[in-house]
C-alpha cells in the first residue's frame, strides 16, 4: 500500500510539475533554433545537428540534407550545429575551415559573409518575439481578453495613490499623457515606471485633475503565494467600478494585441534587466528551471491558455537574455561580428578563444546565481 501512495505521489509530481516544465521549455527552445535554422538554410548554410536538450540522444532522424533532428537526454536548451563550428556554440573551427575544398566551403558557416552570419545568429532571437506575438496573438482570439474600465473602487491605505489625493470613484483618464481606456493600461504603465514620478490625470465628476504620483517598490503576493518586488501605485477596481467583461477581438485586432503585448513584455523586462545591472536591484527575482517549473504548474492548474501565455512571456526573456553582448550567447557573436565589419576582418582567433571563456564562465556563473535563488 506504501508503495502505491508513494508511486502515486511520484506521477502526480511528475504530471503536475515536471510536464508542463518540459513542454513550455521545449516549445521555446524549439522556435528560438528553428529560427536559427531556417535562416541558415536560406543563407546556404549546411546544417549537421538540430537538437532539443543536450548530452546523450535519446532518439532522432537524418533528413535528406543531412541534418540530424535529435531529442537528447538534458532538456534544458538546445542548438543547431552548423557545418565549420567547431562545437555546438558555434565557435568558428579555423583550422577545418583551412582544409576545406572550396565546394566544403560554401556551405560552411565561418565562410559566409558577416551579413549572412549576422542575420542566422539574429534569427534565433527574433524568431523568440515573433512566438511571443504568435501566442498571445492566438490566446486572445480564441478566449478574448478581459477588460476593465479605469475606475477607482479603493485607494490602498498608505498608498503613494493615497497620499497624493486619489479618492475612490475617480476614472484615470491619462498617465505621462497617454490616454488610458482600460484598468489594465494603468498596471502596464506602471510596470514600465517602476521607479519615475508619473503625471496622473483623472475625472472626478465634472472635473479633471492632475498629480504627480512615484510608485512604491514593495513585496507582493500573487494568488499562488509566491513574493515578488514591483511597483506599487495603490489604485485597486472591482467588477462594480470597473464593470470587468470579455473583449471578443478578430483576427487582425488579435494579431495587434499580440505585437502590443510584446512589446509592454519586452520593454518591463529591459527595465528590469537594466535595473540588475544599474543597481543589483530585483537580481533575487532571477530564476532557474526549478522556479520556471514551480510557475508551470501554477500556470497548469489555470488551463492549457495560462500555459501559452508563460511561454509567450519567457519566450521574450530568453530572446532579451540570448541578445546580450555576451561571448557565447547570440548577442556575444553579433558583437564580434560587429567588429569583424568595422575592422574589415574578422578578431584574431586568441581574442575571440578568450572571449568565449570569458563568456562561458559569465554564463556559468548566471547558471549558478539563478539555481541558487531557485534553492534559497
Amino acid at each position: 500500500m506504501d508503495f502505491v501512495t508513494g508511486f502515486d505521489v511520484l506521477w502526480n509530481t511528475v504530471l503536475i510539475k515536471v510536464v508542463p516544465f518540459l513542454f513550455v521549455l521545449t516549445v521555446i527552445v524549439f522556435f528560438h533554433e528553428l529560427g536559427h535554422y531556417i535562416v541558415g538554410r536560406l543563407c546556404g548554410i549546411r546544417v549537421l545537428a538540430f537538437s532539443i536538450g543536450f548530452g546523450p540522444e535519446l532518439f532522432g532522424r537524418t533528413d535528406r540534407s543531412g541534418t540530424r533532428w535529435r531529442v537528447a537526454a538534458i532538456p534544458l536548451g538546445g542548438y543547431v550545429k552548423f557545418f565549420g563550428d567547431e562545437n555546438a556554440a558555434s565557435v568558428p573551427d579555423a583550422e577545418g575551415l583551412r582544409r576545406m575544398s572550396p565546394a566544403e566551403r560554401d556551405g560552411a558557416f565561418p565562410a559566409k559573409s558577416v551579413g549572412r552570419r549576422a542575420a542566422t545568429v539574429l534569427a534565433g532571437p527574433v524568431a523568440n518575439f515573433i512566438l511571443a506575438i504568435v501566442i498571445f496573438a492566438a490566446v486572445a482570439f480564441v478566449s478574448g481578453r478581459t477588460v476593465g474600465d479605469p475606475v477607482i473602487s479603493q485607494v490602498r491605505p498608505g498608498s503613494p495613490a493615497e497620499a497624493a489625493g486619489i479618492l475612490p470613484g475617480d476614472r484615470v483618464v491619462a498617465l505621462d499623457g497617454h490616454k488610458i481606456r482600460y484598468f489594465s493600461d494603468i498596471l502596464e504603465h506602471v510596470a514600465t515606471h517602476p521607479t519615475s514620478a508619473i503625471d496622473v490625470s483623472v475625472r472626478r465628476g465634472e472635473e479633471i485633475r492632475d498629480f504627480s504620483i512615484t510608485p512604491r517598490i514593495e513585496v507582493q503576493t500573487d494568488p499562488f503565494g509566491n513574493k515578488m518586488e514591483g511597483p506599487l501605485l495603490g489604485l485597486v477596481a472591482d467588477k462594480a467600478s470597473a464593470d470587468f467583461r470579455v473583449e471578443k477581438l478578430g483576427a487582425l485586432e488579435s494579431l495587434r494585441y499580440g505585437a502590443e503585448q510584446t512589446w509592454f513584455f519586452t520593454k518591463a523586462t529591459v527595465g528590469f534587466i537594466g535595473g540588475i545591472f544599474s543597481s543589483g536591484h530585483g537580481a533575487e527575482q532571477i530564476g532557474g528551471p526549478v522556479r520556471i517549473a514551480q510557475v508551470s504548474s501554477q500556470m497548469a492548474t489555470i488551463g492549457f491558455g495560462a500555459i501559452m501565455l508563460l511561454a509567450a512571456q519567457l519566450s521574450i526573456s530568453i530572446g532579451l537574455l540570448n541578445l546580450l553582448p555576451i561571448p557565447m550567447l547570440d548577442g556575444g557573436h553579433l558583437m564580434f561580428y560587429l567588429a569583424e565589419a568595422v575592422r574589415g576582418r574578422p578578431l584574431s582567433e586568441r581574442v575571440q578563444e578568450a572571449g568565449f571563456k570569458i563568456g562561458l564562465i559569465l554564463v556559468m556563473s548566471l547558471m549558478v546565481f539563478a539555481f541558487w535563488n531557485d534553492i534559497s
